[in-house]
């Protein structure tokens, strides 16, 4: 995702509102979210739909890199030999 940039990516309510179709094609083409401020306050971020997806995507991805990670430090791990083991039995199953 690209970073906002803060002389172009932000935008009163006001203004969104009278061009919304335009934002929504500046959003989709810059791959950029769009803050949106309400009374001089940010108030809401308008992302294209790919890009939250890749970001929820590299969330779950570290959420279970963690999970593992306690999970080994638990002393509930499996060594690298026995996981080899169990991953060509699923995949000559």
């Amino acid at each position: 995702m690209q970073r906002i940039q803060l002389d172009k990516d932000i935008k009163p309510l006001s203004e969104f509102r009278s061009k919304v179709a335009t934002y929504l094609d500046q959003v989709h083409n810059t791959k950029r979210p769009l803050l949106i401020t309400q009374n001089g306050k940010s108030s809401a971020v308008l992302m294209d739909v790919s890009e939250y997806e890749a970001i929820i995507d590299k969330i779950e991805l570290l959420q279970d890199i963690q999970l593992a990670k306690s999970q080994v430090e638990a002393g509930k791990g499996i060594s690298h030999s026995e996981a080899k083991k169990l991953i060509l039995k699923r995949i000559n199953s």
